[in-house]
């Protein structure tokens, strides 16, 4: 069998190598594996959640899931005591192209591969590591996030749920939002105040529980959004006993881990750029064979809208291979991870405003159908305001590209009463 541990510079044949001879005969026709449910505002969102988890449960996928946890394709940038491969930027980018190119699935533990698993191997017992992480690889816990809360913004060190210590085990009461992946997470790491006379950003949990919603105090209330779907929920914890051995990082140290698990998702979202950046790439063909089936591309301002499209789609390309290169390297890409964030997330905008103006006056009518239905584009330009205002607005990453790159004067803060 071939071997993957190979220089980083020969991984993309070992990569093909690897997947010729691993492959389960018709795997890749089951369904349209590059096509990401959790790239909202995309082509990739109309990937049916049914058609997907029928094709998860398919013995040739569960043939897929085992070799590729031979060959510890699952977690890859963990480190190797623990079951991954140490991968960084490089690797990771080789890997998800070369599955994507083979239209296969990259087993990916979302949540908690990118995020809660890293956090247990930095701040850990070795008991918790021995139990938590080897789940995360089987895909026997499956996560969520228990982080924001109704009024705190982006202030996670204000969290008022509620952690009552016992003898072994933690009371939670109190809710959340804004919680993703509900719907398909059996455990949830919760952000929750154990220490109420303590200071601000201590007396702070990083708790993990069991996630049933209906049992053990836990209730949960999806989120319609704009688009019509329900990829969010609010939480609502009323007496959840959680085991004090699910406690990271020691009672009172939750926010040192929460700093951390940020820290691991940022990286994540670089991680994530290539897969983005397929699926900004697909969604662009077939926006301009929508152009060329309604004659639209003979219009001049259409033809000059796409051919800006594409332009940005190919520096955004250049942009994420020179800071792939750059981490290679040794360095820290830092304030151009902003600059790449900013991009993405304005182009993507504008492309829905040009998305609904190529498809003409029927795209402004809903789709027949049950519920609030929308075609893909009416999606792509629902969705994509919401780019600009995740993982970092617009008008942050703006100031951190300015005072951070440019050197420019720090934005004057300001408090209740006056300027500071």
């Amino acid at each position: 069998m071939t071997s993957l541990d190979v220089p980083v510079h020969e991984l993309r044949r070992a990569l093909r190598t690897w997947i010729a001879e691993n492959t389960p005969e018709g795997l890749a026709d089951l369904i349209d594996w590059r096509l990401r449910a959790d790239l909202p505002g995309s082509v990739a969102s109309l990937q049916s959640e049914e058609d997907l988890a029928r094709a998860q449960e398919h013995p040739l996928f569960v043939e897929w899931e085992q070799r590729n946890r031979e060959a510890r394709l699952i977690c890859p940038a963990w480190p190797e005591e623990y079951g991954g491969r140490g991968w960084e930027a490089p690797q990771m980018t080789i890997l998800d192209e070369e599955f994507s190119r083979a239209g296969l699935p990259r087993i990916d533990r979302v949540q908690g591969e990118s995020m809660v698993g890293p956090s247990i191997i930095l701040h850990g017992t070795d008991e918790q590591k021995a139990y938590y992480l080897p789940r995360i690889i089987s895909g026997e816990h499956r996560y969520c996030q228990g982080f924001s809360e109704p009024g705190s913004g982006s202030d996670l060190a204000s969290a008022k749920t509620r952690g009552i210590v016992h003898d072994d085990h933690v009371t939670i009461t109190g809710q959340k939002v804004w919680t993703s992946r509900f719907a398909t997470a059996n455990m949830i790491f919760v952000l929750c105040r154990t220490d109420p006379a303590a200071a601000k950003h201590r007396g702070l949990s990083y708790v993990i529980t069991e996630f049933t919603p209906g049992s053990n105090g836990i209730q949960v209330r999806p989120i319609r959004q704009i688009t019509g779907a329900e990829e969010f929920a609010e939480v609502f914890f009323d007496g959840t006993i959680a085991p004090l051995s699910g406690v990271i990082g020691g009672l009172g140290n939750g926010w040192r881990v929460v700093q951390s698990t940020l820290g691991f998702e940022r990286a994540a979202a670089g991680r994530a750029t290539t897969m983005l950046l397929q699926a900004r790439e697909r969604e662009l063909d077939q926006l301009i064979a929508l152009a060329r089936r309604t004659g639209r591309h003979r219009d001049p301002a259409v033809r000059r809208n796409l051919a800006w499209a594409k332009t940005q789609v190919t520096i955004m390309r250049s942009s994420w291979l020179r800071t792939v290169a750059e981490v290679a390297a040794g360095k820290n890409p830092g304030p151009q991870m902003s600059t790449w964030k900013l991009a993405w997330s304005e182009y993507h905008l504008r492309l829905g405003a040009i998305a609904l103006d190529i498809g003409g006056p029927g795209a402004m009518v809903r789709p027949q159908g049950p519920g609030y239905t929308v075609d893909q584009w009416q999606d792509v330009f629902l969705a994509a305001h919401s780019g600009t205002i995740y993982a970092g607005t617009s008008e942050v990453q703006r100031n951190i590209i300015g005072e951070n790159s440019l050197g420019l004067p720090r934005e004057p803060k300001f408090q209740e009463g006056g300027r500071t």
